[in-house]
């Protein structure tokens, strides 16, 4: 069993995954490809993901039964003692904070000095 989820990715990337896999939910493709063509799937999401995100999951012969990969993901794989876990890094790098205006706003100037 393969599952690749995408976020933030191209149309055209889901409708080329929509030829060998099943699309069971926005971004969320499932099938059953052999190994070849599951490397190849994700040769072309890597390729062409352009600013979005995606995970790849297949089973396998693992202590966990599946293994998984990621691209431009924020959480990334880590060896724990033979497991595979994910790692949430405490401040992501992807993201912008955006910095809050300071002085006031101009709803507040008008309520403050009878503008209206």
């Amino acid at each position: 069993m393969t599952v690749i989820v995408l976020a933030k990715c191209p149309k055209g990337l889901r409708g080329f995954l929509s030829r060998w896999l099943m699309e069971i939910s926005s971004g969320v493709f499932i099938g059953n490809p052999s190994r070849r063509v599951r490397e190849a799937l994700w040769a072309e999401v890597q390729e062409y993901a352009n600013n979005g995100r995606a995970l790849l999951v297949y089973g396998n012969d693992s202590e966990q039964g599946f293994a998984f990969e990621t691209f431009e993901h924020d959480w990334e794989p880590r060896d724990h003692e033979g497991l595979v876990l994910m790692h949430r890094p405490k401040n992501p790098t992807r993201r912008s904070v955006a910095t809050p205006k300071t002085g006031w706003s101009n709803a507040a100037k008008r309520r403050r000095f009878g503008k209206r």
